[in-house]
């Protein structure tokens, strides 16, 4: 297992100023204009003038679904009402001590401390009405937003967040990372995987003192866009650029 980059804040800025521009635009595209609302915090980059709602993911290889600390797992009554995986995600936090510079002085001591709630948080999310509920929290706020947008090779792909949930809970499987070098160790991640391929992973960052004791949780954009595909057949263009799947046709075409 290859030590990954951690994203620079340049990076990460121009990343977010590319999310947003792709949201404009879709929004124009959908007929909405420039005067469209959204509502960041609950993961809706784009509502319409009938409420409906859209998290328009961009081109980047990976897409980071959150990045959240101590604070918002403590305050999530969402996270904290899923048969423990709240709890497990503040153990995995809290296997570190608040100083960096005490983790790095002693990074096997934390990194064995660290496996015991992986595990635990594996085991739960192999449970597939928690993983299930895990995803649609994550990547829709519990049911709050009505569609996943995937831009691709400056196409919009539409595909109902229900739909989505339910796709990626049945083909996903669940399991903890393995140490591949001398110096690492099992148990650090949660990983999702179809056959030998990660779809995805849920990590702590440490590498940096700004993001420290923080719990990632990101998916790989192709992977997860070709699994759609492959698992909605039916697909019509709404508009220029716009691409219907599944039920987002019917959702979509007799409101618009």
């Amino acid at each position: 297992m290859t030590k990954k980059k951690a994203m620079t804040s340049e990076k990460a800025s121009f990343v977010k100023r590319r999310g947003h521009a792709d949201a404009r635009e879709f929004a124009q595209i959908l007929g909405i204009g420039k005067e469209y609302r959204s509502e960041l915090q609950a993961k809706k980059d784009v509502v319409d003038f009938e409420g409906r709602s859209y998290s328009v993911k961009s081109g980047e290889k990976k897409w980071q679904i959150f990045l959240y600390g101590k604070t918002r797992f403590e305050s999530d009554y969402a996270f904290k009402g899923m048969n423990g995986i709240g709890e497990l995600f503040l153990q995995c936090i809290t296997s570190f001590p608040v100083s960096r510079n005490l983790y790095l002085k002693n990074k096997e001591f934390y990194k064995r401390k660290l496996q015991k709630p992986m595990r635990a948080l594996c085991k739960k999310l192999k449970e597939k009405r928690l993983l299930a509920a895990f995803i649609d929290k994550s990547m829709f706020n519990s049911g709050e937003v009505d569609f996943l947008v995937i831009k691709n090779k400056d196409i919009f792909h539409v595909f109902w967040s229900r739909e989505v949930v339910d796709i990626l809970t049945q083909y996903f499987i669940v399991e903890n990372s393995k140490a591949r070098q001398r110096n690492q160790f099992d148990d650090q991640k949660v990983i999702f995987k179809i056959q030998d391929k990660t779809y995805g992973e849920i990590e702590m960052r440490n590498d940096s003192y700004i993001h420290y004791r923080e719990v990632k949780f990101w998916l790989d954009k192709n992977l997860v866009f070709e699994l759609l595909v492959k698992n909605i057949n039916k697909n019509k263009e709404f508009k220029k650029r716009i691409i219907l799947y599944g039920k987002a046709i019917n959702k979509l075409e007799r409101h618009c």
